[in-house]
């Protein structure tokens, strides 16, 4: 069985964010997204992935999977960015016969992606799709159950969804679903929607079976959503302390990276510290993952996401909630309010009290 990440398109709701990077490259416990979607296909078996990129993502994309081990990873390009359906389209040639799963690389799954392959080669479905509960689906593929656990309908992004079971990222498919890609027509966006396919699946006898989530579920589409799925990673970390610690205090599970160095500080975790960060004379707090190469000093921070070679300095304020792009500086001079929430791009600098 092969493995498909759509990974051609830089996530318009990061923004500021992926203005320079897209979203399957941003860090969360300190590793690209696309990196868990990649180990998770891995975990469960599949060494053979297509990552659908386009001109301006593939070096980015590239670049975050040069060290991935266990995997066979061919890169496809998709020209113009037409949908879901378009990005499996263009990969027909690399599919070819096999069964494969559709990944959307921005995803995270508690449990991995093993037990939706199992139903898959147990049932002989045509398709298993993942499902979870959703307050609003309204942004969502929307699926309807029958009593065997089959979809019955399924809809893209309904004004009126008829249930409240989004599509959760996880696509199983046979081979034949590519015939129907060819044949179908783009949608009221002007996109090739994949769960248009799956409808004529469905409609022309198909057996589509829906599988709920089993542990939490994320999708990593906006600010929030990545400081969560940071903390959802962040709990399953193992204490490792590679680098040097010295005069100071660090509680519970905090990983620091060989080469890093921690002076005159307090961690409180869950934490982790990439390779070559400093930490002087600063608080960090739990539920956060500092890059590698960052500098912090003076300062404090917690329940953040802060990329390689940021630095943070001289604030007398703690930080919280923040998201501090690639390189980005905050750089403190003065008395500031108590708390600040940031959101960075790459590179910017951020000054106060100047």
């Amino acid at each position: 069985m092969k493995a498909l990440i759509p990974a051609a398109g830089f996530g318009t709701r990061l923004r500021p964010l992926t203005y320079a990077r897209p979203k399957p490259v941003l860090p969360v416990a300190n590793l690209p997204i696309i990196c868990h979607a990649v180990q998770s296909l891995t975990a469960a078996g599949i060494r053979e992935i297509g990552v659908v990129v386009s001109g301006v993502t593939r070096e980015a994309i590239q670049g975050a999977l040069r060290d991935v081990e266990g995997a066979h990873i061919e890169y496809i390009e998709q020209p113009q960015m037409l949908g879901l359906g378009h990005a499996v389209r263009v990969a027909r040639s690399w599919i070819g016969s096999s069964d494969f799963c559709v990944y959307l690389g921005d995803n995270l799954f508690e449990n991995g992606v093993g037990s939706f392959l199992t139903t898959f080669h147990e049932t002989g479905a045509d398709a298993v799709i993942a499902l979870v509960e959703v307050p609003d689906p309204r942004a969502f593929g929307v699926a309807v159950l029958d009593e065997r656990g089959h979809i019955t309908r399924l809809l893209e992004k309904p004004q009126a969804p008829p249930s409240n079971l989004a599509v959760a990222g996880v696509y199983c498919f046979r081979a034949g679903i590519l015939d129907l890609l060819e044949t179908l027509p783009p949608g009221p966006r002007g996109e090739y929607e994949l769960t248009d396919a799956v409808a004529r699946l469905i409609e022309e006898g198909g057996r589509v079976v829906g599988q709920r989530v089993a542990g939490w579920w994320k999708d990593t589409g906006r600010p929030h959503d990545l400081l969560e799925a940071n903390r959802l990673l962040l709990e399953r970390l193992e204490p490792c302390v590679l680098g040097e610690v010295t005069d100071s205090r660090v509680c519970g599970r905090v990983v620091v990276g060989p080469g890093a160095r921690v002076r005159g500080s307090v961690i409180m975790g869950p934490v982790t510290i990439a390779a070559g960060a400093e930490i002087e004379n600063a608080y960090i707090g739990p539920f956060t993952s500092v890059g590698r190469s960052s500098v912090i000093r003076n300062a404090e921070v917690e329940y953040s996401v802060i990329d390689e070679e940021a630095e943070i300095r001289d604030m007398s304020v703690r930080l919280q909630e923040c998201l501090i792009g690639l390189g980005a500086r905050v750089i403190g001079h003065g008395e500031v309010p108590r708390v600040h929430r940031l959101v960075l791009s790459d590179t910017s600098l951020l000054e106060f009290g100047c």
